[in-house]
């Protein structure tokens, strides 16, 4: 069974616990290291024969479209991931549909090619935001890939369908595919999906909870991953001891891990495995977009 691969291309000041500390105002003050991570990145999937989708920060594109172009060329998929890494249950409707076509024409300019798979910064839209799901269908994006059916103190949709699934909007349905999880023995259900916790964990976590899911449920999943977790060098932004771990524990073990699983597991970008129509039992959520 072929799983859905993505990553999500921001530098190491984007993440949400940095920008909790400095903001985006001083970006410009700090030294890129996006495209020496990235293109670490790229070799890894080349060495293993793997083509994923890469869901691309808007103002990464604009400055570093050499970058993006490469990873277009390398017959990777391009996807979205916001302009600035706003977090979408901060913005309005109308703030939300500018930041995205503000990101999908840079990431055009950059690349050639204008993005209909998107995922929100720290997949930021919940419950309260699920209003985003309209916006992307009407700006012509297929898929999305920004919920996370867990429990989190910042993001999740405790209860959200687990697989893919169409979501019917006002402006046309959306095949949502959330992030990887595992039902454990008492019936809560587990983040499996990539990122910290493919970092904090251990790697048999991981690769035990997608084997779970591809034998037992007969499902595929999206793993996901950024850049800068294969960086260790890169500067220590965040602040507070929670943020610190979150965002730099494991940094310099996940480049093997990350490695194994693309030799153990079969992967291909999100929209080849997650294809329409899907034919399963599962394929639309109990969840509507009014």
């Amino acid at each position: 069974m072929h799983n859905a691969i993505s990553v999500d291309v921001e530098d190491y000041f984007h993440p949400s616990e940095v920008r909790q500390a400095l903001g985006h105002r001083s970006w410009d003050a700090f030294v890129p290291r996006v495209e020496e991570a990235t293109l670490r990145v790229l070799e890894l999937f080349a060495r293993r024969g793997v083509r994923g989708t890469f869901f691309v920060l808007g103002w990464v594109a604009m400055r570093h479209a050499s970058l993006i172009r490469r990873i277009a060329d390398a017959g990777h998929e391009i996807g979205c991931h916001g302009f600035r890494h706003d977090l979408v249950f901060e913005m309005t409707p109308a703030q939300f549909r500018a930041d995205t076509e503000t990101a999908q024409a840079a990431i055009a300019d950059a690349c050639g090619r204008r993005p209909r798979v998107y995922r929100a910064p720290s997949y930021s839209i919940r419950s309260d935001s699920l209003w985003a799901l309209e916006v992307l269908a009407g700006l012509g994006f297929t898929h999305d890939s920004s919920i996370y059916p867990i429990r989190h103190d910042r993001y999740g949709i405790p209860g959200f369908q687990r697989h893919a699934a169409f979501i019917p909007t006002p402006s046309g349905p959306i095949l949502e595919v959330p992030a990887a999880t595992v039902v454990l023995p008492g019936g809560g259900v587990a983040p499996i999906g990539g990122g910290a916790y493919l970092r904090l964990l251990p790697y048999r976590y991981t690769a035990a909870g997608i084997r779970r899911v591809n034998s037992s449920e007969r499902q595929p999943v999206c793993i996901y991953f950024h850049p800068w977790e294969l960086d260790a060098e890169q500067p220590r932004l965040a602040k507070g001891w929670v943020s610190r771990w979150r965002t730099y524990a494991g940094l310099k073990s996940m480049e093997s891990k990350v490695d194994r699983l693309l030799s153990e597991f079969r992967f291909r970008p999100l929209t080849e495995v997650f294809s329409a129509p899907i034919s399963s039992s599962h394929s639309r959520a109990d969840f509507r977009v009014h």
